[in-house]
C-alpha cells in the first residue's frame, strides 16, 4: 500500500448551525476520529469549546457579524432566537408558510452563506482537507471550489431529495393522496424563484457550478449521504442513483450515560417513562412548552423532559423531571415512547431503539416526519396547537397499549441497529476522501 493510500486523512465537517445537523456530523466524525483520522469541524463560532472537548479539532465560522450574536448562546443559538420570534408562523397551513416562513428562513440561510464565504475559504487554506463534508441545506461556494471531493449529508426528511411520486418536501402532505402537491409546487416556485435567482448568481459568482433548478444545493458527484431507516424510506416511489448512500440511524457514542431519577423511576405498574423534547428550537416556545407540561402533568405517566434554553421561564408539574440539556441517545433507550417535534434526528434516534412516538410538527421538514411516522404507524401525528387534552390521552393510550406495535417497533429497531449507520456514513467519507488522496501526491 502506498504511504497516500495509508496516511491518516483530513475531514472536514461543515454542519448546518443547529444541534440536529451537528450532533449527526458527531456520530460519524467520532467513528473517523476513532480510525486515527484529524476531523476537523467548520462549524459556527457558538460551538466553540464544545466540540474540541469531544476530542474534534474546531476551526469556527461567525455567519453574521459578532456583534449581531449573543456571546451567551451555546451552538445553534441565533437559530433558537429566530424560530422563537416566528413562532406564530407555525400556526398556519404548511402552504401558507412557504411564503411567511421557508422563504424568509431561506434568505437567512444565504445571507449566512454569503457573509462567511471568504472565512471558510481561509479554513480551507489552514486545514488542507483530503474531503469536505457538507450536512445543510444550502451551497457554500467555497466547499464546492475546495479542490478536493465534496460530500451531502441530509440529515433531514428524504423528501428534500425530491421527485414527482413523493409529497413536496415541507408540506406535511399525505403519500397516497397527491391531490394538492402540485398546487404546493407551484406556490413553491412563486415564493422562492427570485430568491433561488439571486443565490445562484452568488454562487457561480464564487466559482461553482449553477444549481439545479430551484435547489440551494448540490447534489456530490463524488458520494451524498442521507439519514433515514429503510422501513420508512421513499425509495419505493423515488428510486435513487448510485451516488446516494443511506445511513439508516446515526446515533453518536458520545452522549454521557444517563440514570433515571428515583422521582420518575419509582412510579405505578400501570405508568410509562415518557420522553418530551420538541428539540432545541422548539422548546424555546416558552407557551407551547407550558401547555404540554399542564396535560401532561395530569396523566399517569412519568416524563423526562428536555427544558432547553427557556427553562427558567417555566416549572415542570409533580411527574416530571428535566434540566436544560439532556443527553438524548442515552434517554431514549430507557423511555417507552417520545414525544417529539419530530425533527429528523429525534425520529430516527426513536426508530433506532424501536419506540413509538407522538409528534407534535412545528417547522421545515417536521411536518413531513409527522406524517410519515403517522402513515406508516410508527406514531400519532397531533395538530401542535390545537390539539385537545382527549387527543393527547387518546394517542398515548392507543400506542403504549398495542403490543403489536411494540413486537414490530423492537424488530425494526434490531434491524436498524444492525446496520451501523455511523459505519456506513463513515465508510463512504473515507472512500471518497482515500481515492483522492491516492490520485494526487501527499500534502506537505
Amino acid at each position: 500500500m502506498s504511504d497516500s493510500a495509508a496516511r491518516p486523512l483530513t475531514i472536514l465537517f461543515m454542519p448546518e448551525n443547529g444541534h440536529g445537523p451537528t450532533n449527526q456530523c458527531i456520530g460519524i466524525g467520532k467513528v473517523l476520529m476513532d480510525r486515527g483520522h484529524r476531523v476537523v469541524f467548520a462549524a459556527e463560532a457558538s460551538w466553540k469549546g464544545e466540540l474540541s472537548a469531544l476530542g474534534f479539532e474546531e476551526d469556527l465560522v461567525d455567519l453574521a457579524p459578532p456583534e449581531a450574536c449573543d456571546e451567551e448562546h451555546s451552538g445553534g443559538g441565533v437559530w433558537m432566537d429566530y424560530i422563537r420570534e416566528t413562532a406564530a408562523e407555525f400556526r398556519k397551513p404548511t402552504i401558507e408558510q412557504l411564503e411567511t416562513f421557508i422563504a424568509p428562513t431561506w434568505q437567512a440561510l444565504i445571507d449566512t452563506a454569503m457573509y462567511c464565504e471568504v472565512q471558510l475559504k481561509h479554513i480551507i487554506e489552514r486545514v488542507k482537507p483530503d474531503v469536505v463534508v457538507e450536512d445543510n441545506v444550502l451551497c457554500f461556494p467555497a466547499l464546492m471550489t475546495a479542490g478536493v471531493p465534496f460530500v451531502r449529508i441530509v440529515s433531514c426528511n428524504p423528501l428534500e431529495i425530491k421527485g414527482n411520486a413523493i409529497a413536496p418536501v415541507f408540506s406535511g402532505y399525505a403519500a397516497n393522496d397527491d391531490a394538492h402537491w402540485q398546487a404546493f409546487r407551484d406556490e413553491y416556485d412563486r415564493t422562492h424563484r427570485a430568491i433561488w435567482t439571486a443565490f445562484n448568481e452568488f454562487v457561480t459568482a464564487n466559482g461553482a457550478p449553477a444549481l439545479p433548478d430551484l435547489e440551494f444545493i448540490h447534489t456530490s458527484d463524488a458520494a451524498n449521504l442521507y439519514v433515514y431507516p429503510k422501513e420508512a424510506d421513499y425509495t419505493d416511489q423515488r428510486p435513487l442513483d448510485g451516488r446516494w448512500h443511506r445511513m439508516d440511524s446515526s446515533v453518536r457514542s458520545t452522549d454521557e450515560a444517563y440514570e433515571i431519577p428515583a422521582a420518575v423511576a419509582d412510579r405505578p405498574a400501570d405508568s410509562a417513562l415518557i420522553y418530551l423534547s420538541l428539540g432545541s428550537m422548539g422548546s424555546s416556545d416558552v407557551d407551547l412548552m407550558k401547555r404540554l407540561i399542564d396535560v401532561l402533568g395530569r396523566t399517569r405517566h412519568r416524563f423526562i423532559v428536555s427544558m432547553g434554553r427557556q427553562h427558567a421561564q417555566y416549572e415542570l408539574a409533580d411527574n416530571m423531571v428535566g434540566a436544560q440539556f439532556l443527553p438524548q441517545t442515552s434517554i431514549i433507550p430507557l423511555v417507552d415512547l417520545v414525544i417529539t417535534h419530530g425533527g429528523n434526528n429525534t425520529t430516527t434516534e426513536s426508530l433506532h431503539f424501536g419506540k413509538p412516538m407522538i409528534l407534535l410538527p412545528l417547522f421545515w421538514d417536521q411536518y413531513d416526519n409527522a406524517q410519515r411516522m403517522d402513515e406508516l404507524g410508527f406514531g400519532k401525528r397531533l395538530a401542535t396547537y390545537t390539539f385537545t387534552e382527549d387527543d393527547m390521552d387518546n394517542a398515548l393510550e392507543s400506542l403504549l397499549g398495542d403490543a403489536d406495535l411494540a413486537e414490530r417497533m423492537a424488530a425494526t429497531a434490531t434491524a436498524i441497529a444492525s446496520r451501523q449507520g455511523t459505519t456506513v456514513g463513515a465508510d463512504v467519507i473515507e472512500a471518497v476522501a482515500r481515492e483522492h488522496a491516492t490520485s494526487f501526491s501527499p500534502r506537505g
